[in-house]
């Protein structure tokens, strides 16, 4: 099995280039590019379609034939402002030119041609609470099922204030059970705010065939093929993650833990 934390190969460039083939598993893809003005990065989609986060920066973007102009507005992502991000088809090709210094996320699924090259954000996106106490996050959700921007892919972004708990009580996506369960592949691309700090995320399945605790530092990224995925930020560091998933349906139903599902059950009421 593929080593579950993958570390940024250098601090400009392409840093990410996580495939379905590296990742050993079938639908995930996520790229990570760090430019400078001036710095271009351009790919074909190929049968993968394509949402471009602008994790921060800015760029001109075209794709598919469509100039899209400069987009771009948060200039350090824990400005916690809406994403400017692009959905791109399969079948395409895309080009990304950094106007400032600028860090690209690529977020690839298959793609099968049912949606048109556009602009999905910052427009449509708000930031949303979600959690009690220390299990307090804040959501954007860029593409999640409630909106209809692309044929596989569900990305979403997650604020994890210091000392909180994320993906918590800990839960997985890992059966293709619609609708008890659907499986979901899932990359977490994480950041730290003071920049040195660092979190801890957990991928664990209740039969203990799997069980990895990693120390994760601002731009690496987890791997989720199976089980349960929880994160926490230490006292004194917040935690940003891009998430990207995708599966045989884009739908996200999940089963939380059993011996933990009781602080959900909690918390709910």
């Amino acid at each position: 099995m593929p080593d579950l934390l993958v570390k940024p190969a250098g601090t400009n460039g392409k840093v990410h280039n996580i495939t379905p083939q590296s990742a050993g598993w079938s639908y995930v893809g996520f790229g990570l590019y760090r430019l400078a003005p001036g710095e271009t990065a351009m790919e074909e989609t190929g049968d993968s379609e394509v949402i471009l986060v602008l994790v921060e920066g800015k760029a001109e973007i075209s794709g598919a034939g469509k100039d899209f102009g400069e987009l771009g507005e948060r200039m350090d992502v824990f400005e916690r402002l809406p994403p400017h991000a692009v959905y791109i088809p399969n079948g395409a090709g895309w080009t990304a030119t950094a106007t400032t210094a600028c860090t690209l996320a690529v977020c690839s699924a298959p793609g099968r041609g049912g949606h048109d090259t556009q602009v999905i954000g910052p427009a449509g996106i708000s930031l949303e609470e979600r959690g009690k106490g220390a299990n307090t996050r804040f959501i954007h959700n860029i593409a999640m099922e409630n909106r209809d921007v692309a044929d596989s892919l569900l990305v979403t972004e997650v604020y994890t204030p210091a000392g909180n708990w994320s993906s918590y009580p800990p839960h997985r996506h890992d059966e293709d059970n619609y609708p008890e369960m659907t499986y979901l592949e899932e990359t977490y691309y994480h950041r730290l705010n003071p920049e040195q700090g660092f979190g801890f995320q957990r991928v664990f399945t209740e039969d203990g065939g799997l069980d990895e605790a990693m120390a994760v530092a601002s731009h690496d990224v987890a791997l989720v093929p199976r089980g349960h995925h929880p994160c926490g930020a230490p006292y004194g560091y917040e935690m940003y993650y891009l998430n990207v998933m995708a599966g045989p349906l884009r739908k996200w139903r999940f089963k939380n833990h059993p011996e933990h599902d009781w602080i959900f059950q909690r918390d709910k009421g």
